[in-house]
């Protein structure tokens, strides 16, 4: 896959506030790039730096092979930018704006008529396409915000909160939207809604504090979790305590937490040493004790855990990338 982002020790400054401090990473073509982190971590500052929208204060962006310092406009030609808060001219409708949009891009009649319409019917705006957008829905305006991002037909799409504000059937559209895209371009898409990361995105990285605490696969991240691996299941309340104390002789497991579901049910976990895969464990011992057990299943790993202890400096476990 082409490297179509390259960013190297990248660093903004604020006076004596340092907003990124030294973020390193690359996408390529194909990668959906999960950025997360909490607010006032950077996230914001590190795209409109790539996006050309602010110059670092040290560090290097290439787009596409090429430095964004030095050609800015080439770069930016081939990147499509949905910034926060979705910011138009609430005097025009969604279809002067994206005419307007196709004008400032270059775009001939012909192609830039053909792309309005594609964009239109596959972002769902012909219900308010001569609406004035200062009366559009918060959740339209997103999407408004979202035509003029790809009406080019960009290589790379920045986006900063792509779903903020859509309705759950809208955000299902737009996830679609970009798993469809996503084969031939390199996207970047910030967001505080860690199922998205599940949803949509080959690789996620986590920002705190201005410095990158990590990057990798979904899969990694949920490794880092505490329940990867974990086994859960549901008994009577009766034979619950027998249950806890044979599962914490097992040599497997590390630890076990049982909580109430209701008046006649526990639901039990069981937590591996070493994150290490222990349901074949579990189920023998279930199998030779005759356990009644109501469902059973392996835990993935609980991102926002992740994301908490990662952010927070809490996080101990072993092999993390950076």
């Amino acid at each position: 896959m082409d490297n179509l982002i390259e960013v190297t020790d990248l660093r903004k400054q604020f006076g004596n506030l340092v907003a990124v401090d030294g973020v390193s990473l690359t996408v390529r073509r194909g990668e959906v790039l999960g950025f997360l982190g909490p607010n006032g971590a950077g996230k914001s500052t590190t795209m409109k730096m790539i996006t050309g929208f602010l110059a670092p204060t040290s560090g290097s962006i290439k787009i596409c092979g090429r430095a964004l310092v030095e050609d800015p406009l080439a770069a930016k030609t081939r990147i499509g930018y949905l910034p926060e808060g979705a910011p138009a001219y609430g005097e025009m409708t969604p279809a002067t704006f994206l005419d307007f949009i196709g004008d400032i891009r270059g775009l001939s009649r012909a192609t830039k008529d053909l792309r309005v319409r594609e964009v239109v019917a596959k972002i769902h705006l012909d219900g308010v396409l001569h609406q004035t957008i200062e009366t559009l829905s918060k959740g339209f305006k997103r999407r408004v915000g979202l035509a003029q991002a790809i009406l080019h037909d960009p290589e790379i799409l920045v986006m900063d909160e792509p779903t903020d504000g859509l309705d759950p059937n809208q955000k299902h559209e737009v996830r679609a939207l970009i798993k469809e895209m996503s084969p031939t371009k390199g996207i970047i898409i910030s967001t505080h809604i860690l199922e998205e990361v599940d949803a949509v995105c080959t690789r996620a990285a986590i920002i705190a504090k201005g410095r990158l605490l990590f990057s990798g696969t979904p899969t990694e991240l949920a490794g880092r979790s505490r329940y990867h691996n974990a086994v859960t299941f549901s008994v009577d309340v009766g034979p619950a305590p027998e249950i806890v104390k044979t599962l914490q002789a097992l040599a497997e497991v590390g630890a076990v937490e049982q909580a109430s579901r209701d008046a006649a049910t526990v639901r039990i976990t069981a937590f591996p040493r070493n994150r290490q895969a222990i349901f074949s464990t579990i189920e023998a011992a279930s199998r030779h004790n005759s356990w009644s057990v109501h469902e059973m299943f392996v835990e993935s790993g609980h991102l926002d855990e992740v994301f908490r202890s990662i952010t927070t400096g809490t996080d101990n476990s072993e092999g993390h990338r950076t």
